[in-house]
């Protein structure tokens, strides 16, 4: 489409000369609904320009009016410090652009705050800095016009529930200063993109998702690595083919990025990568080894910048990279995209398998599967792949253990008074304010409640966890900090004796003193081992909130709290199952109050298909498994933000019961999410395990990577039989 006529000419000529000569049908419209006031969220595809749709409306109102200001809001330091560098390409005098985030020292930031117009910074350094230091942004915020919330898929779960609060709090201050802001978010192709920037604003937003961007063919493989070992049905390792497959692309001149899940995965898959190409080609190997990196967070931002340029000008033809590429910068138009293993969801397969391609040019996508039920079943059922609806994004704002604190740096910064409470946080927000004040963590008066200590609220606030203070990781022998894990983790990550790798490197855990919060390693001198933590857990019924009944099952949501005690550890010998030594541990227990689903079944009910009672425990135990394995497919989530038990016999029902539940306090919406769609959620799990081609269950299937009774018992013909009884007692609609 040509640029709209009332586009101020700068801006028209400063976009012609980066070769942007007319505007795509979705730019076009968010140019002129925005100007219009309105809250909008673009959700279009990878290299759809969405970037240009927020920049335009932005710049045009800074070009027309010398008092206005913009805020722009990223997930990471890194992509905010793209952005302002593509702004500054289009050099406007009159658009002041700068970043604030916790690298910008303190004198930079007195002339930041001065001068810039259009500030680029993330939500982190929004809620620990500008809002409870707004007196000294108050300019800022009485002339702030627009709010721009970059990738805002990525705000979902418990970070998306912190994310939601920080913006609430950011209009009640705006409105403080008589501004009114429009906000206008930018997101991956995502299930629900209206609702979810509407919960994440409190407001009405309209979402544009009609993708007017030309797309050039692409090719899509799945492939599911062959077995390595038959014995136990053990498949290639994910790394390797994905490190072989990257170096096949480079040794044919294809420019090539690996998406790993891991830090440690994207190191793996260069080195392999770098190894077969060395061995093959000999020197031409070798020079083609040295175009290939690994990019993932903890790298020294200045190397972090020279490996975005290499790959920007191709000089890097091959990189093994984690998330932190993805929202690091706007990377697209590479020749072929390989997935090490299923991205977590829909939205994610698409928008990174999307950024293989140059305008209509032909690219190819390659998705490797790892050992996981949800792996295994996409790469062997693609019609539910391709044919899929993208997930929706959950967020939970009430979530009490986020809202709560929220409320009281709302206090501080500005008292809350009663009239107000519920319009910006909701109906249970007085309840949260009146506990606190009979703990006296707040004070009420004259209908307004006050924060009363000296402490900052804000920094009881960590808006990337949700699993308690953080334990520090230092090495026993040079006393260096390597790293922190979240409290709710440590128990099962650097227990005494654990192993922990770092940067390639295999430690031992000498020491987990939990009262400093502080974690000891060693460097192993045998790194032939590994090992898994052992424990047990229990769930208590604390609230029952919805139910249903399929014929005589019983299902619930509801509130519970989760004790789970680690109990040991295994010693296990790398690259095969065999368990050198049990060793017992003596831990407190940690406490969870989240939100689960489950499904009570009569016993007789499973006794009348079959399932004797040996075999009861094995049956519920591995569906528990397969259904965890599977949610991820409904929810934009990972396994490993859930957690389940299965029992013969629960003392809160009385029967047989499996429940799946949220891994963070209060709740995250995912087990929720099942219980909506309990029908979908058990039939795509019978599917996967009915298709899995091995006899008695492996990590394909029913075995769990985070099972605390190391996979014991299991029986994968009993789950097919406990969820087809489920399935036909499933109401039918009329």
């Amino acid at each position: 489409m040509a640029f709209p006529e009332d586009i101020p000419t700068t801006l028209r000529a400063r976009l012609q000369r980066a070769g942007i000569t007319e505007l795509w049908q979705h730019q076009a419209e968010t140019y002129e609904r925005a100007r219009a006031g309105e809250h909008l969220v673009v959700a279009t595809g990878t290299a759809s320009g969405k970037s240009l749709a927020f920049q335009l409306p932005v710049l045009d109102r800074l070009l027309a009016d010398d008092r206005a200001v913009a805020l722009y809001l990223a997930p990471t330091k890194a992509l905010a410090h793209d952005q302002l560098r593509v702004l500054r390409g289009f050099k406007l005098p009159q658009v002041r652009a700068a970043v604030l985030d916790g690298d910008t020292p303190q004198t930079e930031r007195d002339a930041v705050r001065r001068t810039a117009n259009l500030l680029l910074t993330n939500p982190d350094l929004l809620h620990h800095s500008l809002l409870p230091n707004h007196q000294r942004w108050a300019d800022l915020l009485h002339r702030l016009a627009y709010v721009v919330v970059d990738e805002s898929h990525v705000a979902r779960g418990v970070f998306g529930g912190h994310v939601s609060l920080v913006l609430r709090r950011l209009r009640r201050l705006c409105e403080r200063y008589s501004a009114s802001p429009t906000f206008l978010l930018a997101s991956a192709t995502i299930g629900n993109p209206g609702e979810h920037a509407s919960e994440l604003t409190g407001l009405e937003v309209s979402p544009i998702t009609l993708d007017g961007a030309p797309r050039g063919p692409i090719d899509v493989g799945l492939w599911l690595p062959p077995f390595e070992d038959e014995e136990h049905r053990s498949r290639r390792s994910v790394l390797r083919e994905s490190g072989d497959l990257l170096a096949r692309f480079v040794g044919a001149g294809v420019q090539t990025l690996v998406f790993t899940r891991s830090r440690k995965g994207a190191e793996v898959v260069a080195l392999n990568a770098q190894e077969r190409l060395s061995d093959a080609r000999g020197d031409d190997g070798a020079r083609l080894a040295d175009r290939v990196a690994a990019y993932r967070a903890g790298y020294l931002s200045e190397d972090r910048r020279d490996l975005e340029e290499g790959l920007r000008s191709s000089r890097l033809l091959g990189v093994a990279a984690t998330e932190a590429l993805e929202l690091g910068i706007d990377v697209s138009g590479l020749d072929a995209i390989v997935l090490a293993g299923w991205p977590g969801t829909t939205s994610s397969f698409w928008q990174r398998i999307g950024r293989a391609g140059r305008s209509a040019d032909a690219a190819v996508g390659v998705l490797v599967a790892q050992e996981d039920p949800l792996d295994h079943y996409l790469v062997t059922h693609p019609e539910e792949l391709f044919g899929r609806e993208p997930e929706d994004a959950v967020i939970d704002p009430g979530n009490p253990y986020l809202l709560g604190p929220h409320l009281r740096c709302a206090c501080q910064e500005s008292p809350l008074q009663d009239d107000e409470v519920e319009r910006w946080f909701g109906p249970t927000a007085p309840d949260l304010l009146a506990r606190d004040v009979a703990d006296g963590v707040l004070r009420s008066r004259a209908g307004r409640y006050h924060w009363i200590s000296r402490r900052r609220a804000s920094a009881q606030v960590d808006l990337r966890s949700a699993g308690g203070q953080p334990v520090r990781i230092v090495d026993g022998g040079t006393g260096a900090l390597l790293g922190d894990v979240d409290e709710a983790r440590s128990h099962q990550q650097v227990h005494p004796g654990a192993v922990y790798l770092h940067q390639g490197r295999t430690y031992r855990v000498e020491d987990l003193d939990l009262e400093r919060r502080l974690a000891v390693i060693q460097e192993a001198t045998d790194t032939t081992i590994t090992t898994r933590a052992r424990s047990d857990t229990d769930i208590t019924v604390l609230e029952e909130t919805e139910s249903d009944v399929w014929g005589e099952v019983q299902l619930r949501l509801g509130r519970v709290q989760v004790t789970t005690q680690v109990t040991g550890y295994d010693v296990l010998r790398i690259g095969s199952r065999e368990v050198l030594e049990h060793v017992e541990l003596d831990l407190p227990p940690l406490l969870l109050r989240t939100v689960a689903t489950w499904y009570a079944v009569p016993e007789a009910e499973l006794l009348d298909v079959g399932l004797t009672p040996a075999r009861i425990p094995g049956s519920l135990h591995a569906a528990e498994h397969a259904a965890i394995g599977m949610l991820p497919l409904l929810a934009l989530c990972d396994r490993w933000d859930l957690g389940g038990l299965s029992t013969p016999q629960h003392p809160d029902t009385g029967q047989p019961t499996v429940f799946v539940y949220d891994g963070y306090p209060g709740g995250a919406g995912l087990a929720e999410r099942s219980f909506r769609r309990l029908g979908e959620h058990l039939r795509v799990t019978w599917a996967m395990i009915e298709d899995c081609p091995c006899d008695d269950g492996c990590p394909s299937c029913v075995q769990s990577p985070k099972c605390g009774n190391a996979n014991d018992p299991l029986d994968k013909s009993g789950a097919l039989i406990l969820l087809e009884l489920l399935l036909r007692s499933e109401p039918r609609p009329t």
